[in-house]
């Protein structure tokens, strides 16, 4: 194999491992809508009901167990009555049965597991949330690319749009979408449903965040009790002395 032959193959690999951060610089120049980012049970738990359901059989969370779930106010019978379908144990990680190489062949690059995804781009041009809550509403039907559907956000992408019965159908015209078939949710209802699966998916990228903002602000109020205790002790202290 010939030098020039090696350096090629080498710059196929390397696009092919950074893939999914240059689909996401792929919004650089779209707008991209804040995402009203939820820490409520309900809304995380719905959130985690439309990955289950919608995500999970493509996309793996392989950094999550499922009884991690009951952290956002879930018991393990409910997780295994409503979350778990393919005999899987509580104690087990959210992966899939599909095999890389069957996923790469069906849609031409194999699916990024998604325990870590609203993490993976932060920028001027909004957070790694924004960027999936804006993408998830961008999708239209375009009979050109092999799934029938593209996105405004991610354009040619290889991702089916897995939500269109709940979104409905739509399509392009220009720089704008036009709903032209409803789903089995209003816009505003698509939307919030939206929100929460990216919100669990927050979630999912870091459970303890919640935790972590507790535990700093009392950090902070102890912090600013000791200073004010240790300037009094160093008032009193030295008080004979000047």
């Amino acid at each position: 194999m010939s030098n020039r032959m090696i350096k090629t193959l080498k710059r196929l690999a390397a696009a092919a491992l950074f893939a999914p951060a240059l689909a996401f610089g792929a919004a650089a120049s779209v707008h991209l809508d804040r995402a009203p980012v939820s820490t409520d049970p309900a809304s995380l738990q719905h959130g985690a009901k439309l990955f289950v359901n919608y995500c999970l059989n493509c996309h793996s969370a392989s950094f999550v167990r499922y009884n991690k779930l009951t952290e956002i106010g879930l018991s393990e019978d409910q997780i295994v009555d409503n979350l778990m379908f393919t005999g899987e144990r509580v104690g087990d990680l959210m992966t899939i049965a599909m095999r890389p190489k069957e996923s790469k062949s069906w849609f031409g690059a194999t699916p990024p597991d998604l325990s870590l995804i609203a993490r993976q781009r932060n920028s001027a041009a909004g957070s790694g949330a924004d960027w999936i809550y804006t993408y998830l509403r961008q999708f239209y039907r375009d009979p050109s690319r092999p799934t029938g559907w593209n996105n405004l956000v991610f354009e040619n992408v290889g991702m089916p749009h897995v939500l269109w019965q709940l979104q409905g159908e739509q399509v392009r015209e220009g720089d704008t979408l036009k709903l032209v078939k409803p789903g089995l949710m209003t816009t505003q209802e698509y939307d919030k449903a939206v929100a929460d699966l990216v919100s669990f998916l927050v979630w999912m990228g870091e459970p303890v965040a919640e935790k972590r903002h507790t535990i700093g602000i009392w950090v902070l109020v102890f912090l600013v009790v000791f200073t004010g205790l240790a300037y009094l002790l160093k008032k009193n202290y030295w008080k004979d002395i000047h």
